[in-house]
């Protein structure tokens, strides 16, 4: 693998929390990689929702299949910028760990219960679990991953939280988010990759679930409306799947490219030295879309607020799995003996041990549990 010299490089990582000896055949993000795949909370990415709940279609989208697809984005452009490809595969793995069932709705009424409890964010969350809840070593807790991973994996944090961190772990991950900077191109790159991921497969899965058609996505948004054309101009007549998937792959190909273009531009005018002598991390953000594409985003982004995240069906249906978890969290709360063992040794109070317990849980198993619990059925 060819790295510029702006790259993360693994032999000059800064190193796990518990020093292991390195491995013979693989490099550190090579192994922070195949931790990370072989994690029980990686496994579990496959029965967590995007949008639509697991119980409503088997192609739509997952936590695990979005991460794989993030992953590809990253990779693909981390070759073209000679970054680590090792390092972006591993952050863009991760980086949902941490996610409640239920997508967005989970982690709304989670941070809601926890509100007087210190309150949830999932990135804090990915990391507490490759921190701390997976359990599979003898020697620490956790994953033991490297400083650059676990950087990438913590993309926005609360000051409260940051601070606390900072006490922790001087001059670590949290740094950056008290005293100002960025993280690697590595996991700068991640954040965009998962940007654009999101987006294309919520355009195709909104589309197919009939929630979203494709000619009122062409009259509102300018970014589809140019490649739905181009490919009309290349396949005359073509209509339905094909002409859905041919959009969404011109996008794809355009936003890629546009970050790649832009990427490079920053570079040139930043001209940082190397990773690890704060010429990244002290620069503005160069991982980037140009301006244009920028803003062609967020309009996208905007859309798929107003007309799919707020679907009226999509909306009931975050109702009902708002309340399987207030409620389950209330009767963990009301009784942590239902928790278990494991995960009340873990954590420093019970709501922090209901929060990481329901984090955990699968979509279709917190609606079994909520079940056997309360002898409702919601779904």
């Amino acid at each position: 693998m060819t790295r510029a010299a702006y790259a993360s490089h693994p032999e000059r990582s800064r190193g796990r929390r518990h020093p292991e000896p390195p491995a013979p055949t693989r490099s550190d993000f090579q192994r922070d990689r195949d931790r990370i795949v072989h994690s029980t909370a990686f496994r579990r990415l496959v029965y967590k929702t995007q949008v639509f709940l697991n119980h409503e279609g088997d192609l739509f989208r997952t936590r695990l299949t979005h991460s794989l697809e993030v992953a590809q984005l990253g990779r693909s452009i981390a070759r073209s910028l000679q970054l680590d490809e090792d390092l972006v595969e591993a952050v863009a793995l991760a980086h949902d760990l941490g996610h409640t069932p239920f997508g967005h709705a989970g982690q709304d009424v989670l941070d809601e219960c926890m509100k007087p409890h210190g309150g949830f964010e999932h990135n804090l969350q990915s990391l507490r679990v490759v921190d701390l809840l997976e359990q599979r070593y003898p020697a620490f807790d956790g994953l033991n991953l490297t400083f650059e991973t676990r950087e990438g994996i913590l993309k926005h944090c609360a000051r409260r939280n940051a601070l606390q961190i900072e006490a922790a772990e001087p001059g670590g991950i949290a740094a950056r988010f008290l005293h100002g900077g960025q993280p690697s191109l590595e996991a700068q790159l991640c954040n965009l990759a998962d940007e654009v991921a999101y987006n294309a497969h919520d355009i195709d899965d909104g589309v197919r679930s009939g929630l979203l058609e494709l000619e009122q996505l062409e009259a509102a948004v300018p970014l589809v409306r140019r490649h739905l054309r181009e490919a009309l101009a290349e396949y005359p007549g073509l209509t339905g799947k094909r002409l859905l998937a041919e959009t969404i792959r011109r996008m794809l190909s355009a936003q890629v490219y546009d970050i790649i273009d832009a990427t490079r531009l920053g570079l040139a005018e930043s001209a940082p030295a190397d990773a690890d002598a704060d010429a990244v991390r002290a620069a503005p953000a160069l991982l980037r879309f140009s301006a244009e594409m920028r803003a062609a985003s967020t309009e996208l982004k905007r859309f798929l607020f107003a007309n799919l995240y707020r679907h009226p069906q999509v909306a009931e249906t975050r109702q009902r799995a708002e309340a399987v978890l207030r409620d389950l969290f209330a009767l963990y709360m009301a009784d942590p003996t239902l928790l278990p063992a494991e995960y009340l040794a873990l954590a420093p109070e019970p709501p922090r041990a209901c929060a990481d317990y329901i984090a955990g849980m699968t979509d279709r198993y917190a609606v079994k549990e909520h079940q056997r619990l309360t002898g409702k059925t919601l779904f």
